[in-house]
């Protein structure tokens, strides 16, 4: 176990500013955002640069410790809450929060582990330009945990994940040495991408202190748009229209049912429905303009690709905001949906994928089967139609008043079977949130025998003793 003067070894490197063992400031940043994962830890430990990352990282192999990286602790898997039995330390990245450089000429941004999302979002906006990834947790995510979980959000559909936006990496290996990867090159063929390596390692093979980021011109003007449709499917043959006409000025197109958007009129009072026609499902749609002065605009268009999705009976209702504010009003619901079905009670949520052209099947007939096979329960989604990401949430039956007693009789007997859904439409059981420790027996269960095995060759690798974020991803042999 780990005791004070082990602590004290580490506040040698770091000072007292880097070292915080009170209790109580602690035990927030020992529980998940979702509140289902409770850890322990003796301290947390908070360099300011990469330099004191590298002697943290050496000192922690020296001494056999294992390290948790963390930054805004918004993992919705669990995957920044350290073991329950105290054994490891957590390695807070929120002091390296520079950005070190932005330049509008390159369209790039090095920011440091530790930069909140929305204040990348404020810096580039003062350069007239743009990191084109957004998602509900913007005011306290950090760019480093978005590497880590190679984060998705809203504007996937036209920018793409992390994966995507990440041009360069800086990172600490276990053992302390630096990796210098930030360089944006677009051709380098020196073997192994370990740029990609770390993107979506989830902390357990080393830690992120930096990213070169591209940067994409600011919208010059935008139209947001919402669609009552009679289902998904025709959500689905909307956004097929609406590209072939509109291009690729599409950037956002989320699909939600309608009990969703009652959730978020009863969590928000001030909110209120975006169109007059009651519909069982709605779409969210966004249009942009990065050059401005176009004729039409992009409100304009999306206009005209309703009026033409309403003659072929594809659209219920439309409605396009006509003020800015409007447009965020629209959008607020879009991300209020987590935390608003989070207050709906007890549930189990699944942030999966499938094929595009399966999302539809999966979000009607995937809810009813859930419903039928757990009687009681209520089933519904959301998500990302463009992408196949669906944030599927099988709700506990009325009435339930012990949600932990519930998810812990119920919860892996309904995973296995959503998770087994998942699979069988050729998907995937984490889309955007990663595995963390909640899918980690899963992975285990459904992952191929060659994707484990490689995956744990890796992270033998880089990591032998086993020290970086245990419990996290990789399940051992056997598991699941």
């Amino acid at each position: 176990m780990i005791d004070a003067a082990l602590v004290a070894r580490f506040a040698d490197l770091l000072g007292p500013r880097g070292v915080t063992t009170d209790p109580d400031e602690i035990a927030p940043w020992t529980t998940d955002w979702r509140g289902r994962f409770h850890g322990a830890a003796a301290a947390i430990l908070s360099p300011s640069s990469t330099a004191e990352v590298s002697a943290v990282m050496a000192l922690a192999s020296q001494l056999g410790v294992p390290l948790v990286p963390q930054g805004g602790n918004t993992s919705m898997v669990g995957g920044a809450t350290p073991p329950a039995d105290g054994r490891a330390l957590i390695l807070s990245l929120r002091r390296l929060n520079r950005i070190r450089s932005l330049s509008a000429q390159d369209n790039l941004a090095v920011c440091e582990a530790g930069v909140i999302l929305s204040t990348l979002h404020d810096a580039a906006g003062a350069a007239d330009r743009r990191f084109p990834l957004s998602l509900g947790a913007k005011g306290s995510a950090t760019i480093g945990g978005l590497v880590s979980t190679n984060a998705g959000g809203t504007q996937v559909l036209r920018h793409g994940t992390m994966r995507a936006l990440v041009a360069g990496i800086e990172a600490v290996f276990p053992d302390g040495s630096i990796f210098d990867g930030l360089a944006p090159l677009k051709k380098d063929n020196r073997g192994y991408d370990i740029r990609q390596l770390l993107i979506g390692a989830e902390g357990t093979l080393g830690v992120v202190t930096a990213a070169t980021l591209r940067l994409v011109p600011a919208v010059a003007a935008r139209a947001v748009g919402w669609v009552g449709v009679d289902s998904p499917h025709a959500a689905l043959a909307l956004l097929r229209m609406i590209e072939t006409t509109l291009g690729d000025s599409v950037e956002g197109f989320e699909v939600l049912a309608e009990d969703g958007l009652n959730h978020v009129l009863s969590y928000l009072p001030a909110a209120r429905p975006p169109i007059a026609t009651r519909a069982p499902w709605h779409v969210l749609i966004e249009v942009v303009d990065h050059v401005g002065d176009s004729d039409p605009g992009p409100a304009e268009r999306l206009e005209a690709a309703l009026a033409q999705a309403l003659d072929a009976s594809i659209v219920i209702d439309a409605s396009i905001a006509a003020t800015e504010a409007q447009a965020e009003a629209f959008w607020l619901i879009r991300e209020s949906l987590s935390p608003a079905e989070k207050a709906q009670g007890p549930a189990l949520q699944f942030d999966i994928s499938v094929p595009v052209a399966r999302m539809p099947d999966f979000m009607t007939k995937g809810a009813a089967a859930a419903e039928a096979a757990f009687p009681g329960t209520t089933a519904s989604s959301f998500g990302h139609l463009g992408d196949g990401n669906v944030h599927f949430h099988v709700r506990a039956p009325g009435g339930t008043g012990d949600g932990p007693a519930w998810i812990a009789d119920q919860g892996k007997a309904i995973s296995s079977f959503v998770h087994d859904a998942v699979v069988a439409a050729g998907g995937s059981i984490s889309a955007e949130h990663g595995i963390g420790q909640m899918k980690r027996a899963e992975l285990g269960r459904l992952g191929s025998p060659a994707q484990l095995m490689a995956m744990r060759a890796i992270k033998a690798a880089f990591d032998p003793q086993g020290l970086m974020n245990p419990e996290k991803l990789i399940p051992m042999p056997g598991e699941g």
